[in-house]
C-alpha cells in the first residue's frame, strides 16, 4: 500500500444513508469556499493541446511546496461544488492549486472543437506537462473525479507522468461498458438524463460557436450509450461505442500503474458499481479504499443535524500523505 488508509468512516446523517441520497444531496449542497474561477488570487491559464485545441485552467498559488491538480466530472467544469470544495480545502493548507476544465467546459468555452472524453489521458497530461514546467521544484500530484479519475487511472498506465509525485482517483468508471449500462437502469435513469441534457447543450454550443464538424442529431431521451455512439465515438476517432469503451476503460490496465495512488469509492455508488474492481488486479502501489457509504462522490456525513463533506478530510490525508509532507 502506498499509504495509510484514512481512519474516520464517512458516517451519513439519517436522511442520506442510501447512495442515491449521497449523491443528490451533495449536488445540492453547495460547497465552502469560493469557486476556482471567481477567486481574488485566481490566474487563469490556457493550456494548448496537441491538436490545437485549448483548456483553461484556475491556477491558485501556495507555499506548501505541493500542487494538486484538480479535473471534473461528466458534464461538469471547475467550477462544480466538488471541485470548489476541493480546491477550497486544499487550499486552506497552503498548497498550490490548479482546478483544470475539460475542452469546452466552463471560462473554455470557444476554445475547443474536439470534446473530451473518459480517455482524455493526453489532456491531463497536456496540463501536468505544463504545470510542472511552470514549477519543477513542487511535488506534484493529480486529483480526479469520476470521468477523470477513469482518464486519470489510464494516464498512470500510459506512464505519460513518471515523475507525478502521486494521484486520487474519486469514484472512477474503470469499466465504462458496465458503467453505461447500470447508469440506464432504474433510478439511475435520472442521473443519465440529467448528464445527457447537460451534453446535448455542450454540443449545441460548439455548433454555435463555429466549432463543430457537423451537425449531430442527438435525441433528448438518448442514453449515454446512445450519446457514445452518436456523438464521443466518431468525434473521438473511435470506431463505435463498443470500441471507445474498449480502448478507454482503464480496468485492464491498473496493473501497469507504477506511479503511487488512491482509488476511493462507496460501495453504494448507484452508477460506478464497485464489485467492478473485483475483476482487475491492483498494484500494491495503488490502495482501493471502498466506503459503505457515500453515493456518487457524495460523502456527506453527519454533524449534529446537519451534515459536512467527509471527502474532504480524506483528499487532505491522501494528498498530503502521497506529497510526504507529513502533515496528515
Amino acid at each position: 500500500m502506498p499509504v495509510a488508509r484514512y481512519p474516520i468512516p464517512c458516517r451519513p446523517p439519517g436522511w442520506a444513508r442510501s447512495g442515491h441520497a449521497q449523491t443528490v444531496w451533495a449536488s445540492l449542497l453547495p460547497a465552502r469556499g469560493e469557486h476556482p474561477s471567481r477567486r481574488r488570487d485566481a490566474e487563469r491559464r490556457e493550456i494548448a493541446l496537441e491538436d490545437g485545441d485549448r483548456l483553461v485552467v484556475h491556477a491558485l498559488a501556495g507555499t506548501s511546496g505541493v500542487r494538486v491538480h484538480l479535473f471534473h466530472g461528466l458534464a461538469s467544469d471547475a467550477d462544480s461544488e466538488t471541485m470548489r470544495g476541493a480546491a477550497a480545502v486544499l487550499a486552506a493548507r497552503g498548497h498550490s492549486v490548479w482546478a483544470a476544465n475539460h475542452r469546452g467546459c466552463g471560462a473554455g468555452r470557444g476554445l475547443a472543437a474536439r470534446p473530451y472524453h473518459s480517455g482524455s489521458s493526453a489532456d491531463l497530461a497536456a496540463v501536468l506537462a505544463a504545470s510542472r514546467a511552470e514549477a519543477p521544484e513542487l511535488a506534484h500530484l493529480a486529483l480526479g473525479f469520476s470521468l477523470s479519475g477513469n482518464a486519470l487511472l489510464l494516464m498512470a498506465a500510459e506512464h505519460r507522468a513518471p515523475w507525478l509525485c502521486g494521484f486520487v482517483a474519486v469514484n472512477p468508471p474503470v469499466d465504462l461498458a458496465r458503467a453505461a449500462r447500470d447508469v440506464h437502469r432504474g433510478a439511475c435513469r435520472l442521473y443519465e438524463l440529467d448528464f445527457v441534457r447537460r451534453l446535448r447543450r455542450a454540443v449545441r454550443e460548439r455548433e454555435r460557436d463555429g466549432l463543430a464538424r457537423r451537425r449531430y442529431r442527438i435525441p433528448r431521451a438518448a442514453s449515454l450509450r446512445e450519446f457514445d455512439e452518436l456523438y464521443t465515438a466518431p468525434e473521438g476517432g473511435f470506431a463505435d461505442a463498443e470500441d471507445y469503451y474498449a480502448r478507454c476503460s482503464a480496468g485492464p490496465r491498473l496493473s501497469e500503474i507504477a506511479t503511487p495512488g488512491v482509488i476511493l469509492t462507496a460501495a453504494d455508488d448507484p452508477f460506478v458499481d464497485a464489485k467492478a474492481y473485483a475483476a482487475f488486479a491492483l498494484p500494491s502501489n495503488v490502495l482501493l479504499h471502498v466506503e459503505p457509504r457515500g453515493g456518487h462522490v457524495g460523502y456527506l456525513e453527519r454533524v449534529g443535524l446537519g451534515a459536512r463533506r467527509w471527502l474532504a478530510g480524506a483528499l487532505v490525508h491522501y494528498v498530503e500523505a502521497l506529497a510526504g509532507t507529513g502533515r496528515a
